[in-house]
């Protein structure tokens, strides 16, 4: 029906820029469509009107569609949603392993591999059931294996402490005087 372009986005890394856009349809079947950068406030907007005026029984029509449709629509919304916040998950949970996953155990770094991939199998497949329990399964993993990290970096640094304090027992004040 229409076509813009909102130009001027610097280049980011996937999930960074954010883009509202909002549509708006009237009942005259006038469709307004506007995107927002967030981060530079840049914005761009269209106006479509229909080339033929509706009948107020085209409108009718329409809208009573549109109620009819509302649960469907609303599924389908649900669907992309999850699909979404899936591929998400996947992208994160790779991130997060190249970054720090020298810093897990073995058995943790697995554990989260293995739901990681059954979580893409999930996404794959479009398998919403299986891709809410793959969500919960690396959510999980990641919190098993944040939990025993972060126990092992206090008891590290409590270790760490004791040594600190039998070193200052060598320390010296001593007085300088600058020769010129």
């Amino acid at each position: 029906i229409g076509r813009f372009h909102l130009d001027g986005i610097p280049p980011a890394p996937r999930g960074v820029p954010q883009i509202e856009v909002t549509f708006d349809i009237d009942a005259n079947g006038i469709i307004k469509v506007s995107a927002t950068d967030k981060g530079t406030g840049k914005s761009h907007d269209i106006r479509i009107e229909a080339s033929s005026g509706l009948t107020p029984e085209e409108i009718e029509r329409m809208k009573k569609d549109a109620e009819m449709n509302a649960e469907a629509d609303k599924l389908a919304k649900e669907r992309v949603e999850k699909i979404n916040e899936a591929d998400s998950m996947i992208f994160q949970t790779e991130s997060q392993l190249k970054e720090i996953g020298d810093k897990l155990t073995a058995e943790h770094k697995t554990a989260i591999e293995y739901a990681l991939t059954e979580l893409k199998m999930a996404h794959e497949n479009q398998d919403l059931e299986a891709i809410q329990k793959g969500l919960d399964n690396v959510n999980a993993a990641w919190k098993t294996a944040t939990e025993e990290m972060y126990k092992s970096q206090e008891q590290g640094a409590s270790q760490a402490e004791p040594q600190a304090a039998a070193s200052g027992d060598q320390t010296q004040d001593v007085d300088f005087e600058e020769v010129k």
